[in-house]
């Protein structure tokens, strides 16, 4: 069976070229033969197979009359959004057992246009990682060299696509998390404008950061993924109400090549970036403005503060919204005599790691005495970081950044060194904090064959603008 596309997929389909069930099938087949791998890529924390099979196999024999954008088409679902009957772990032992008991609205809507649930992606524990090695449930190899991280905290969202397990995958974006791995893998990673996706249903980690986005093969399918998950939804208080797009559809409407001008920041250009991804970029430059598209060369002055800025506020609003995990309520409870010891033995053993770290540094910013000295601090220099942005809007069209300082790292590299792994968002995070849209795009690859991604950032609300330029950028490339 060839990798399909979402475009491809339901055309065949509908045209009764293949059948949804066949399909299912050697995808289901595919991954369990890669968990005899020696080195497996681990992609998934659970597979859905009854319900997949069974949700084909109406598919197959009701399409006349059913339709849908995704008709048929397998997607896996990052395991921190919920699907109604299935579990929830977020990659934490602190939730093992947890089964969700309703879906996630961009899961309500993914299933009203015919799209199959395959299974749950592993991540890191609770989206904190940018390598996919935080997980309780082991780490996830990158297809393309099983030695190295697929990047995180959706690596196995983004593994899934690349290693072509199914044909699209849905990941959340709190600083880097879609496109830091789609660029890793090789895929296409989307993080909309905070607001134009439901969150309802993802399980918080940053509250004014998190963005539920497509993982997928292509530009269009990207597209096609967005049309269907976007759109306002009154049971999250930050979705915004903004008419309905039909992305699929805009992509393909002809670009005014001359009519473009694409913004370079001099901050995300410098020497300590692997060279061949900053020799990729400028051939891809090159023949955009061979093609009529104008440059400019621009500057986002506090872009250094960015990685410190996010690193007190996402730690702050995680720190608040992981403390409803006790062992009271749902998930993993530790054996204890009194209220006390349950609290503490249950996110002693609960939480790994890098979470607890982050729980702790979210508190410490938020205590009466730091405060002001850091959390406050930090919210004025997320209003600088939007002003910079802002002002760039108002000569560019589009900006063009790496998408990360390197190719993939090998498995086991950074993870003694905190600081170092939280660089490696050092391009992604910005787009968070000033609430944005950006899209990963494969380019090239190094010399080790490794991927290379580029970053397209895009002006609030203008996610279909972006995607059509990002499809006439994947032409050039292609």
């Amino acid at each position: 069976m060839r990798g399909f596309t979402i475009s491809q997929l339901t055309r065949d389909i509908k045209n009764n070229k293949i059948s949804s069930y066949e399909v299912v099938e050697e995808y289901l087949k595919k991954i369990k033969e890669d968990s005899k791998h020696s080195k497996p890529i681990n992609a998934f924390i659970y597979l859905a197979e009854e319900y997949a099979l069974k949700q084909a196999k109406y598919i197959d024999e009701n399409k006349d009359r059913l339709g849908g954008k995704l008709l048929g088409v397998p997607i896996a679902i990052k395991d921190n959004i919920n699907v109604e009957g299935m579990p929830t772990t977020c990659a934490s032992k602190i939730l093992e057992g947890f089964i969700s008991v309703e879906d996630a609205t961009v899961i309500e809507k993914i299933k009203i246009e015919g799209g199959i649930i395959i299974g749950k992606t592993n991540m890191d524990e609770f989206a904190m990682g940018s390598s996919n090695e935080t997980s309780y449930y082991g780490i996830v190899r990158n297809p393309h060299d099983r030695d190295r991280v697929p990047g995180g905290s959706s690596g196995g969202a983004a593994a899934s696509v690349a290693a072509d397990f199914c044909v699209a995958s849905l990941g959340s974006d709190t600083g880097g998390s879609i496109r830091q791995p789609s660029a890793f893998c090789g895929v296409v990673g989307l993080k909309p404008t905070y607001g134009l996706v439901s969150r309802y249903g993802l399980v918080a980690f940053g509250s004014s950061l998190d963005q539920i986005g497509p993982i997928t093969k292509t530009v269009e399918d990207s597209a096609i993924l967005l049309e269907v998950i976007s759109g306002y939804d009154p049971k999250d208080s930050t979705s915004f109400k903004i008419n309905k797009t039909n992305f699929s559809d805009l992509i393909k409407e002809k670009l005014d090549a001359p009519s473009i001008t694409i913004g370079l920041p001099e901050e995300y250009f410098t020497d300590d970036i692997q060279k061949e991804i900053l020799t990729s970029i400028e051939e891809i430059v090159k023949e955009l403005s061979n093609r009529g598209v104008k440059l400019k060369k621009i500057s986002l002055p506090r872009t250094k503060y960015a990685i410190p800025t996010y690193y007190i506020v996402a730690p702050a609003e995680a720190s608040s919204n992981l403390a409803r995990f006790d062992g009271i309520r749902y998930g993993f409870r530790a054996d204890a005599k009194s209220l006390k010891e349950i609290y503490y033995s249950t996110k002693t053993i609960g939480f790994g790691k890098e979470v607890k770290r982050r729980i702790m540094l979210g508190n410490y910013v938020l205590s009466a005495g730091y405060y002001d000295a850091y959390y406050l601090k930090a919210l004025k220099v997320r209003t600088l970081l939007k002003e910079d942005f802002n002002n760039a809007f108002k000569e560019v069209d589009f900006i063009i950044t790496p998408t990360t300082p390197t190719t993939a790292f090998k498995i086991g590299e950074k993870t003694s060194n905190p600081i170092e792994m939280y660089l490696s968002d050092i391009f992604t995070v910005t787009v968070n904090l000033v609430g944005t849209c950006a899209i990963s795009i494969p380019i090239s690859k190094d010399s080790n064959n490794l991927p290379i991604g580029m970053q397209i950032i895009g002006k609030p609300f203008e996610d279909g603008e972006l995607l059509r330029f990002a499809y006439f950028v994947e032409s050039i490339v292609s």
